[in-house]
């Protein structure tokens, strides 16, 4: 732990004294003194202070009372505004303002705070800290104003029928964009701070009678024992606290979307939110949830249904449509007809590399043009992504480097992955294909299907904060059954009982 107080660097101010410096010390507390000159001394010796330009401390004197006052505030963080206004102007004018702060100033939110390294983490946060001479405490004044962009439409997750708005980089604007769906006195929000240094705030959000207390104990429990200078927003977060860190499968979900979130809380799921972070963590997480989307229920039942069926059409393809190539050409040449065989046999002559050569090549072309799609600038992002798509396959094709019909197969199987919405699924399936593609070059069918059994044993193995990864399916648990269908809305009664939800029904609520 830091220790208060001491001296970090030389500063423009006149050199304390041994026995000021001695009553510093650890040892003598971490309390306010009521002498505003120490206290004044003591905050100045932690920003160093003049050097440090992003911060500022006002004294001024009470002169109906003859009382100082001092406040300090970093500017880059506070609404300075708000500060001359709403509370150093009433403090000069109103005669009650040592009798009682809170009542003297126009900020509604004020809370008192003995402990320095308490009022210090606020001060950090960008409130403000107001001392008066005689008090030993201080006073924690909300004037938090940090820049940060407006709430907007969803970047990854879009939406037909639903909300038109994703979280943004402040947890405060988050958490009232759930609050705002859930008007219930059992939502609850918690708040951690982790990182030595840095002092980030991690907000847990749930529904308290909801909420299961293992699974909410066991989301607190690793999230406290992170032990780092600093984690600045969840994506850093996710890699700490999730199962297994080096597995290819995404454990925990990210959304940027609150109406899922508030759907999660429903169901009895924990939220996990920070600021820095334009979405929220979702624990725990099965693969159902990854496969889902927002629109799967705002859609009819029907229309919900077939954008799944597609959706599972799409990661099948994606998955085995290069492998299955593969297969067939190299091992099982009797399953085509003949004509389409010629055909094939055809178009790969002039073409110098072996089949599984071949796809492995225009396979990572692909994925490199994917990516440098995302990375550049906008406005030419897709241009990158179709022209150059269209001149390499074209100038590979004629150059007989690869056939037609593997250019077709490739486009396929990337177009086919753009239809899995979630981030970390899509790359998931993507990285996966490529062992499905070596199993089929190796062993044909046969090393397909041993491929796809590992997976499934595998998944059947995770687990997320304790819950089975392919539940409600496997294992079998009282739910709606929302897995690959969903059923009727009017038919949904049960929330998922792997969350271990103290509810189980959707069609009441119990009496507490």
């Amino acid at each position: 732990m830091r220790k208060p107080f001491l001296n970090k660097g030389k500063v423009n101010e006149p050199k304390m004294s041994q026995e000021l410096l001695d009553d510093l010390s650890p040892q003598k507390g971490n309390d306010f003194s009521g002498d505003l000159q120490y206290d004044i001394i003591k905050i100045k010796e932690l920003y160093s202070f003049p050097i440090n330009i992003d911060f500022v401390i006002r004294e001024f004197t009470v002169n109906k009372i003859e009382k100082k006052v001092a406040l300090f505030y970093i500017p880059s963080l506070t609404d300075a505004k708000l500060i001359d206004e709403e509370i150093i102007k009433p403090l000069i004018m109103n005669d009650n303002v040592i009798q009682d702060v809170p009542s003297s100033i126009s900020v509604s939110a004020v809370s008192e705070e003995k402990e320095v390294d308490k009022a210090i983490k606020e001060l950090n946060t960008g409130n403000t800290l107001l001392l008066v001479e005689g008090q030993v405490k201080s006073y924690i004044i909300h004037t938090a104003k940090a820049a940060g962009r407006s709430v907007e439409k969803p970047q990854n997750e879009t939406t037909l029928f639903g909300p038109k708005e994703s979280f943004v980089e402040k947890a405060d604007i988050n958490i009232s964009l759930i609050r705002k769906k859930i008007h219930s006195e059992d939502f609850t929000v918690e708040k951690i701070t982790i990182g030595e240094r840095s002092n980030n705030a991690v907000f847990i959000v749930y529904n308290k009678e909801l909420a299961s207390f293992d699974i909410l104990s066991e989301v607190k429990s690793r999230i406290k024992a992170i032990k780092k200078d600093a984690v600045q927003n969840l994506s850093l977060l996710v890699q700490h606290i999730e199962d297994r860190k080096r597995s290819l499968v995404p454990t925990i979900l990210q959304t940027e979307r609150p109406d899922r979130v508030a759907a999660f809380i429903e169901d009895g799921h924990v939220i996990v939110i920070m600021n820095n972070s334009p979405f929220a963590l979702v624990t725990p997480a099965t693969f159902w949830s990854f496969y889902h989307t927002g629109d799967d229920h705002y859609l009819r039942f029907i229309y919900g249904n077939f954008t799944r069926i597609l959706r599972m059409i799409a990661l099948f393809i994606t998955l085995f449509t290069s492998s299955i190539y593969i297969a067939i050409t190299n091992f099982h040449v009797e399953m085509l007809p003949t004509d389409l065989l010629l055909a094939i046999a055809g178009a790969r002559e002039m073409v110098p590399m072996p089949a599984i050569m071949e796809l492995l090549l225009l396979e990572i072309a692909f994925e490199l043009i994917r990516e440098a799609g995302i990375r550049v600038p906008t406005p030419i992002g897709p241009t990158i992504g179709i022209v150059g798509a269209l001149i390499l396959g074209q100038a590979a094709v004629e150059a007989n480097v690869v056939s037609p019909i593997v250019v077709i197969v490739v486009a396929m199987s990337g177009l086919s992955s753009f239809a899995i919405s979630d981030v970390n699924l899509n790359y998931m399936v993507r990285i996966a294909r490529f062992g499905f593609l070596l199993g089929a070059g190796l062993l044909g069918i046969f090393g397909m299907v041993v491929c796809f059994m590992v997976c499934l044993i595998y998944l059947s193995t995770l687990k997320s904060f304790g819950v089975p990864y392919l539940a409600p399916l496997t294992p079998k648990y009282k739910s709606s059954e929302d897995t690959i269908f969903r059923k009727l809305l009017t038919n949904e009664r049960m929330r998922p009982g792997f969350t271990k939800t103290k509810d189980l029904t959707k069609d009441k609520v119990q009496n507490k």
